[in-house]
Formats: C-alpha cells, sequence, structure tokens
C-alpha cells in the first residue's frame, strides 16, 4: 500500500513541475510578444523573423525546456554554483543576438531589433528561474 502512494505521490509532483515550468513557457512567451511589438513600435522592421510568433514561441518554448535541463544538472552537482551558471548562460545566450547586429544576415536587422531579442532572453530568465526553483 505504501509504495503505492509514493508513486501517486510521486506522479502529482512530476504533474505539477510540468504544470509549473509550462505556465513560465506561456507567461514568457506573452511577456516576448509584447517585447517584440516594443520592439517594432521602437523602429525595428515589422518583417524581421526572429520578432514574429512562429519563430520567437517555439524557441521561448525550447528555451524554457532547455533552462530547466541545465538548472536541474547543476543543482544536482551544486546549487550555489546557480548564482554563477545562470547570469553567464544569460550572458552567453546573447552572443548569437550580437553576431547578427555584426554580420546582418537576416533581412531586417537592426540596433533595435537585436535589443528586442536581447531584451526576450532576459524575460525568459527573469520567468523561467523562479518557476524552477519552485519545481525543486
Amino acid at each position: 500500500m505504501a509504495s503505492i502512494d509514493v508513486q501517486r505521490q510521486s506522479v502529482a509532483v512530476g504533474r505539477r513541475r510540468y504544470a509549473v515550468l509550462l505556465a513560465a513557457a506561456i507567461v514568457a512567451a506573452g511577456l516576448n510578444y509584447l517585447v517584440a511589438r516594443g520592439a517594432i513600435a521602437l523602429g525595428a522592421d515589422a518583417g524581421f523573423a526572429p520578432l514574429t510568433a512562429p519563430v520567437f514561441v517555439p524557441l521561448t518554448l525550447v528555451g524554457t525546456a532547455a533552462g530547466y535541463a541545465g538548472w536541474t544538472a547543476v543543482r544536482r552537482r551544486s546549487a550555489a554554483a546557480l548564482k554563477v551558471v545562470v547570469p553567464v548562460v544569460l550572458v552567453l545566450s546573447m552572443i548569437p543576438d550580437l553576431l547578427l547586429l555584426a554580420t546582418k544576415f537576416i533581412p531586417g536587422t537592426s540596433g533595435t531589433a537585436v535589443a528586442g531579442l536581447m531584451l526576450m532572453h532576459v524575460v525568459v530568465t527573469a520567468v523561467a528561474v523562479p518557476a524552477y526553483r519552485l519545481t525543486a
């Protein structure tokens, strides 16, 4: 009987974890939509693909999931390391945006558009990290 209770509790914890992570991803995607609209309002090209929902929404979902995988792996080794790893990974995640700004390999690239993309990374981190903490 105790084994069944442990199983049920484990399933409940797993469902809660996925619900929290899904909610975080949805909130981050919604906020990223606002960031994209703001960047466009400030002069970014509305046709700049990375600021369109079909591009940034899946990447927000993948980023949230990948961040959780990394968070879990680091936390298992040293929870204290997260205080260093999270900001370092956030900064490193912006390197492709800076390369985009330097090379302009996507039509419509501008400083405003890239600033919007970089802000999206901050948004995902700001929403996801508290969610990750809730799942611990």
